[in-house]
């Protein structure tokens, strides 16, 4: 096993001074080796959801709790959920997924103040939010106001009402889920007063249409599943590619084959890629 593990990771004259995980041969059916991992795992999500799949535990409510949260903290009256925007919202979303796309502007040329709009929501102030691929209401927040734009959406006193809409669906060939938060205000903004306090407490006991939750907690996540793998073969060369340069450097060996400094740069790269992109991503 010793000089197994030797002969893989150390370049010597018995693996022609490069290490074996690096030959041609080696790369080529690693890439093989997650090609049919990747559509093992499909196969598994598609068969056995309950296994393997999307881990969410996303709501409305924990949204709109989490985004007056932030809003009182810096003394910015409470937002009122509004059932025409949260549908605005939820067509966004459908809209999104039927013509695969994720930005604010359809490719159809439908604007976000367009599905507002439409749902009957004659607004004066509106804005909107978006956010795909995050597993809890919290970690969306989060990722927003680490976010100027949407920080300021979320922190505006322009705004009055929100609604949401959290779906789940499959988007550029990945299955994901897609939040989306849709402010507005029908009125020039003024300054809180007892009426507004009285009308957000009145809100609080209306039943609201398009309440949405996405709950999901199966055996093991898809998107973590995913990335440890990525991450566990990625290290695996960094480490080779990192031995392979200091051994070669050490001993003086010269030979055709080189770059490793390029290679171990480009996959770090890469690394930090899929780290950003696993977290979920807004705009």
């Amino acid at each position: 096993m010793k000089n197994f593990l030797s002969h893989l990771f150390i370049p010597k004259e018995s693996n022609n001074h490069r290490a074996k995980v690096l030959h041609h041969t080696n790369l080529l059916l690693t890439i093989l080796f997650l090609f049919l991992a990747s559509f093992l795992l499909q196969k598994i999500k598609v068969s056995f959801p309950s296994v393997l799949g999307i881990k969410a535990d996303i709501s409305t409510g924990d949204l709109l709790f989490l985004t007056n949260k932030e809003r009182q903290a810096v003394g910015v009256g409470s937002l009122i959920l509004n059932d025409k925007l949260s549908q605005a919202a939820s067509e966004k979303a459908q809209d999104m997924f039927e013509y695969n796309y994720w930005a604010h502007n359809s490719p159809t040329g439908k604007t976000p103040w367009i599905f507002i709009k439409s749902a009957g929501y004659n607004y004066v102030y509106a804005g909107e939010n978006l956010a795909r691929g995050f597993a809890t209401a919290d970690s969306a927040m989060k990722a927003w106001m680490a976010s100027p734009d949407h920080k300021a959406n979320v922190l505006s006193s322009n705004y009055q009402d929100v609604g949401f809409a959290v779906k789940e669906g499959k988007l550029n060939g990945e299955e994901t889920i897609l939040i989306v938060e849709e402010f507005g205000n029908l009125h020039m903004p003024i300054a809180k007063s007892k009426v507004q306090e009285v009308a957000t407490a009145k809100e609080s006991n209306v039943i609201h249409k398009n309440v949405q939750a996405v709950h999901k907690q199966p055996l093991v996540g898809t998107s973590s599943l995913s990335s440890n793998i990525y991450f566990v073969f990625i290290f695996v060369f960094i480490f080779a590619f990192t031995l392979d340069m200091i051994i070669i450097e050490k001993k003086k060996v010269t030979r055709f084959v080189g770059h490793n400094i390029d290679h171990i740069l480009y996959l770090l790269l890469i690394l930090i890629l899929i780290g950003i992109w696993s977290k979920g991503v807004v705009i």
